[in-house]
């Protein structure tokens, strides 16, 4: 089963091609380009939803709270550094075929509720996090980095907050609803690969 997982996500990070469906900034400004940049690409709110629901998940299972925000909170940050050095002009290399294994796995890893130690999770989310801030800073275009930084940091903060108000809604009334949520996203990350 793990050998098939691992072909699967493979293939989709390999034949994965970049989606742009983001506000300019020349019209909507660069703070409302940053906040548009993580809310209209269905790779981002996937992946950072599916942050949400499992630092969710490793605080129930683990009876601690400190994951709803040390787990969202090493995305944001590493984020933060990889859109600072797509600015600075590093390269970092499949970017967006990391964004797209980035859903697969994290819905993956929702859908098993895995347990891992919170710093072993925070460390997790941060190496996909680098991609995905890393294709911020290379959508950037006209905008201004800082107004579009802050605008992308808050939507995604937003979207791991959306994520952990669901786990804990449904993980309240239905538990298995929540590894259900984790393997739809998987899934759609693979359509998206594929599709």
């Amino acid at each position: 089963m793990l050998k098939r997982l691992f072909i699967a996500a493979t293939i989709s990070v390999t034949a994965a091609a970049p989606a742009f469906a983001h506000l300019a900034p020349t019209e909507h400004g660069s703070f409302m380009a940053g906040v548009s940049h993580p809310l209209f690409g269905a790779d981002h709110i996937l992946a950072m939803v599916a942050v949400g629901l499992w630092a969710c998940q490793i605080a129930v299972n683990s009876g601690n709270r400190r994951p709803l925000w040390i787990v969202p909170a090493a995305f944001v940050g590493t984020m933060a550094l990889g859109f600072l050095a797509a600015v600075a002009g590093i390269d970092l290399p499949f970017v967006e075929p990391a964004i797209l294994a980035s859903v697969v796995a994290l819905g993956l890893l929702v859908a098993m509720a895995a347990r891992l130690p919170i710093a072993g999770s925070a460390a997790v989310v941060a190496v996909f996090a680098l991609f995905h801030g890393h294709a911020h800073g290379g959508e950037l275009g006209t905008a201004r980095a800082l107004q579009f930084g802050i605008g992308f940091v808050a939507a995604t903060a937003l979207l791991h907050a959306a994520g952990i108000g669901l786990g804990l809604g449904i993980g309240r009334l239905a538990p298995w609803a929540t590894r259900v949520a984790g393997g739809l996203t998987a899934l759609a990350g693979l359509t998206l690969a594929f599709g």
